[in-house]
């Protein structure tokens, strides 16, 4: 139990005094760009399935 105690007393030192946080402006624009590559990757996925779904429509109707 000793060793579990002194790990999270450690822990907490460390995400407190040597970390290095991100500013909120470097916070606000890394979200940002999580976003809109998110939207991107979901816009291709969808065009990518709709594709597929049409020519598997054509390929079944032959």
């Amino acid at each position: 139990m000793r060793k579990f105690i002194n790990y999270c007393k450690e822990s907490w030192v460390e995400l407190t005094q040597k970390v290095t946080w991100p500013t909120w402006q470097k916070l606000q624009s890394s979200a940002l760009l999580v976003m809109v590559a998110t939207v991107i990757l979901a816009a291709a996925l969808f065009l990518i399935d709709f594709t597929f779904e049409h020519l598997m429509k054509l390929i079944y109707s032959l």
